[in-house]
């Protein structure tokens, strides 16, 4: 497979060469924030590239030089106006990414703080990309298969609304002050905003130190319990992907930081996202059913969640299940070996009915990074057959049955009259013929494509008949070639 890249000089796209996946990783860089992102969702992808541009598009960090001088004192101005706030800030910044840029300062009453700031002119330049890449997307959309278009476009309306949330500051403050609340008790550490200094351009928050997770000589030296601190992220991404449905995206690195006491820090909320409450029970009964190895509920959650398709042969999913299962089932794996031997599945399913929704992206990125994370400490370390136990534990509570048994029997009693006349109602709905039928998503979009397909037949075979007839009235002497174009028009109506 070869990946042909735009090319982008002063701002404006001039045309496309072959990139190799090396040559691709070091164009995208150049090419700047919003395709560094877009790249990064994009790693997840095995059913859009081939492994070697995946594996280059996984290692791509978002990170990239500081603001220029200039640039700085534009934005800082802006984010503080007529306004001094800090005793001390230093000017070359602890860290440095695509949509920002870390100082560490001082507040004029001591505090000391991490200051966010935006960078100068990000949200027009990431404006004029999303539209540059809808404008792409519509002129190559015709050639793509009916999924690999329903894919992309999704991928990119998500991937423009996750964007346009990152680059704004206000939006940011906003997840960290939800995400704290949310998850104030999970004994995990979140910075706290000075909301009075932020702004669009700049956030304001306490300084959180700590060693990154991914410094091992540090964590060695200060002897971290690993396992204890794998066991801990597993835990806490488990309650907010399955339980909560509502988690940090972006778990890399220079995100985590473990104080001396072992207690995890989360920096940097510009990517938090929600699963929907049926996406979120259809992703718990699918670990499950690959937990407990059940075909039918496994394809069934597929469905749901719309990473397969309603029409897709019941043989070839089963096929797909059991290979599935044998990857999970396989205890000699490692992480690696793993995602690997996965990604060479998905890779396999092109010509499926498949496609891989946008919520499930996001997910498969955070897994990957803290599968990642674990690998670097643990021996065969397995991020799937950790999550399971956990998961099997909290199943009742994922699923809304946060009370005991009795509370529950009790609540079901108390719902019984309603339950009873609901029954009656459909009965009676039934026997006066009105019963209605309601169908899900993913039901409707493959009912879309079914329609979308008969009337693409209907047209392109009423066109060729229309041109049969076209050409015998222009020349008589074309009678042959009319009854042909003709006979393929009836045929294609006839047999589409």
């Amino acid at each position: 497979m070869t990946i042909f890249l735009l090319i982008k000089h002063k701002e404006r796209f001039l045309f496309f060469r072959p990139q190799s996946p090396e040559a691709l990783k070091i164009s995208i860089n150049e090419l700047g924030a919003s395709f560094i992102k877009l790249a990064q969702v994009l790693a997840t992808r095995a059913d859009l590239f081939d492994d070697v541009y995946l594996k280059e598009l996984r290692s791509l960090h978002d990170e990239i030089p500081p603001m220029s001088s200039e640039d700085f004192q534009k934005v800082y101005q802006s984010a503080f106006p007529n306004k001094e706030p800090f005793k001390r800030f230093e000017k070359t910044p602890i860290a440095s990414a695509s949509i920002g840029e870390v100082h560490e300062a001082w507040l004029k009453s001591g505090e000391h703080v991490a200051v966010k700031l935006r960078r100068y002119q990000i949200v027009p330049q990431v404006r004029a990309d999303i539209r540059i890449l809808t404008f792409f997307n519509r002129i190559f959309r015709p050639l793509f298969s009916h999924y690999t278009k329903n894919s992309m476009d999704a991928l990119i309306a998500e991937f423009t609304d996750m964007i346009l949330k990152e680059v704004s500051f206000q939006q940011e403050l906003s997840n960290l002050k939800s995400f704290s609340a949310t998850y104030q008790k999970s004994g995990i550490v979140f910075p706290k905003p000075y909301e009075t200094y932020c702004s669009d351009d700049a956030i304001v928050m306490s300084f959180e130190e700590g060693m990154r997770f991914d410094d091992r000589e540090a964590l060695l030296e200060n002897q971290i319990d690993f396992y204890a601190t794998m066991e801990k992220l597993i835990v806490f991404y488990t309650e907010q992907m399955l339980l909560n449905g509502y988690f940090h995206a972006d778990p890399h690195p220079g995100n985590l930081l473990i104080r001396k006491d072992g207690t995890l820090v989360l920096l940097d909320f510009g990517m938090v996202k929600r699963i929907s409450n049926p996406s979120r029970i259809a992703i718990i009964e699918m670990v499950k059913s690959a937990h407990e190895q059940d075909f039918e509920l496994y394809i069934s959650s597929c469905k749901r969640l719309g990473v397969i398709a309603y029409e897709a042969p019941q043989d070839q999913m089963t096929e797909l299940a059991q290979r599935m299962f044998d990857i999970f089932g396989d205890d000699t794996l490692d992480a690696i070996s793993m995602q690997e031997l996965a990604f060479s599945v998905m890779a396999s399913m092109r010509d499926f009915p498949f496609k891989l929704p946008q919520e499930a992206v996001y997910i498969l990125r955070a897994s990957a990074i803290i599968e990642g994370l674990g690998t670097t400490y643990i021996d065969n370390f397995n991020g799937v057959k950790d999550i399971l136990p956990i998961l099997q534990k909290n199943i009742p509570r994922a699923l809304g049955a946060d009370n005991g048994i009795l509370e529950a029997l009790a609540d079901e009693m108390g719902s019984l009259p309603l339950t009873l006349r609901q029954v009656r109602t459909s009965i009676q709905k039934i026997s006066e013929d009105e019963i209605r039928v309601h169908l899900s998503e993913r039901q409707i979009e493959w009912l879309e494509s079914r329609i979308g397909n008969r009337i693409s037949a209907f047209k392109s075979s009423l066109i060729l008949i229309l041109l049969a007839f076209f050409l015998l009235a222009l020349d008589p002497s074309l009678k042959l070639y009319a009854i042909v174009i003709f006979a393929v028009g009836a045929i294609r109506l006839l047999y589409k």
